[in-house]
């Protein structure tokens, strides 16, 4: 019974995923600022696991790429994936190891998954510094993504200890 619970939960934390860019996505320049794709993923590793929250992670992007054409397949949707996958694998498990604490879960998974997101991108520039290096590393990993970055923070221990009083928690 456990593992069909973190099974629909985790189906429902995908078809959020794949739904809620439609509500930024309007404005494209807010929409990537607010990472609304993130949300989603890092509550599905708070709730469902390590194991969910990486399958949720790596899939949303892609699925979402072929059901919609964005984000672009190459190299956005890719480098996401990991990206994605890295937040939901990191936030499982560190909530878990560090018995329920949520802020550094979520301030580890954000981190690794920025640098994933980095490094993947670049792999994919063909390890051009020219093509992808630091500064667009920086740009894009911190510096556009402020907005995200301070709404995950509040939005993510608010919505994790909501739900937590409702009864919606890893292991049940």
């Amino acid at each position: 019974m456990k593992n069909n619970k973190k099974l629909v939960l985790s189906a429902l934390f995908l078809a959020i995923a794949l739904v809620l860019p439609f509500l930024t996505g309007q404005i494209p320049e807010i929409g990537s600022m607010l990472c609304p794709m993130h949300i989603p993923v890092l509550l599905c590793g708070f709730f469902c696991g390590w194991q969910y929250g990486l399958a949720v992670g790596f899939v949303a992007p892609l699925l979402r790429s072929f059901l919609f054409g964005v984000p672009y397949l190459y190299p956005m949707a890719v480098s996401m994936a990991f990206e994605l996958a890295v937040y939901g694998c990191v936030s499982g498990a560190v909530y878990q190891k560090t018995k329920r604490s949520i802020y550094p879960a979520l301030l580890c998974a954000m981190v690794l998954g920025r640098i994933a997101w980095g490094t993947v991108r670049f792999l994919c520039a063909g390890l051009d510094v020219s093509k992808f290096g630091l500064a667009a590393f920086w740009s894009g990993a911190v510096t556009a993504a402020i907005p995200g970055i301070v709404l995950q923070l509040i939005l993510i221990p608010a919505l994790v200890y909501a739900l937590d009083k409702r009864g919606v928690r890893q292991g049940q």
